[in-house]
């Protein structure tokens, strides 16, 4: 039996070997053309960011631009190299990507539970409709102070703002992908007999892929909202806290540093989501 398989495995490789050599010359070169013109984007992305940059720094040397106001490249990196030595650098990272991960990852998957259960009784769905449109339309630097109130000054008030700021979002845009779903092929489901739940399995997930995953995309953002927005009102440390007090005390260094920063880990999140946006399109094709 181990001889067969190894045989049978032997033959996919081989098959797989000449269809890589059937690939012809135009298609090869089509293939590198599509290569160069991604490196040739990130090449000029970064050009972008390093001129950024040093039109600030030379702008700030200059007197171009008041340093004081805007700070400058070499005098965040001082601010950071600072905050670093005092040992509270990442700790106030830590803190405020804690409390976006846990708000992203709650508003997401509770966004999706309530979606699921709307799609399921079409009744509640029509029912809460016009308090979901409500809902997302309210402002939610409204709510946050009265959630503060009952929960209290704590990362748990923070984590709830995040939450509630994305959760509606996503319940609205993966109920709106879930009805978008051709009717035909519902209706072919049920004349297979297939039960709800067999087609929320085989149907409706499958083809919601893109849905969830442009959810996740709003989420990351929505997330750093809520999670900033909450630390504005009541945190004692977190990358929010450092805009605030930075502020406050006129150290514009540390207000622009903690704003670089947190564009950096908001990139690194939404590239997170890109390549598991990837993985699963390789997975479908």
């Amino acid at each position: 039996m181990s001889k067969e398989y190894e045989k049978y495995t032997k033959e996919i490789q081989q098959n797989n070997l000449k269809k890589k050599d059937d690939i012809s010359e135009e298609h090869k070169r089509y293939l590198k053309k599509i290569k160069d013109s991604k490196r040739k984007i990130v090449i000029v992305r970064i050009l972008i960011l390093v001129i950024f940059i040093a039109l600030w720094q030379v702008a700030a040397d200059f007197k171009l631009i008041d340093p004081f106001l805007t700070s400058s490249p070499s005098r965040v990196i001082k601010s950071c190299i600072s905050l670093y030595k005092d040992g509270s650098l990442f700790q106030n990272i830590e803190i405020t990507c804690y409390e976006t991960i846990l708000g992203f990852s709650l508003g997401t998957i509770l966004g999706v539970l309530i979606a699921v259960i709307l799609w399921w009784c079409p009744s509640l769905s029509k029912v809460l409709d016009p308090y979901l449109v409500v809902l997302n339309a309210l402002p939610k630097v409204a709510l946050a102070p009265i959630i503060i109130f009952w929960i209290g000054n704590g990362i748990q008030a923070i984590i709830v703002v995040a939450l509630l700021i994305s959760v509606i979002t996503t319940i609205i845009n993966v109920l709106s992908g879930f009805n978008e779903i051709d009717k035909e092929k519902i209706m072919l489901m049920k004349t297979f007999r297939a039960s709800k739940l067999q087609t929320l399995r085989y149907l409706i997930f499958p083809y919601s892929v893109p849905i969830f995953i442009s959810a996740l995309k709003i989420n990351v953002g929505l997330s750093w909202v809520g999670v900033i927005m909450g630390e504005f009102l009541v945190a004692k440390k977190g990358l929010g806290f450092l805009i605030v007090y930075g502020g406050q005390v006129a150290q514009l260094d540390m207000v622009m540093m903690s704003i670089v920063i947190l564009s950096i880990i908001a990139f690194v999140m939404y590239e997170i989501v890109a390549f598991i946006e990837k993985k699963l399109v390789k997975e479908k094709s």
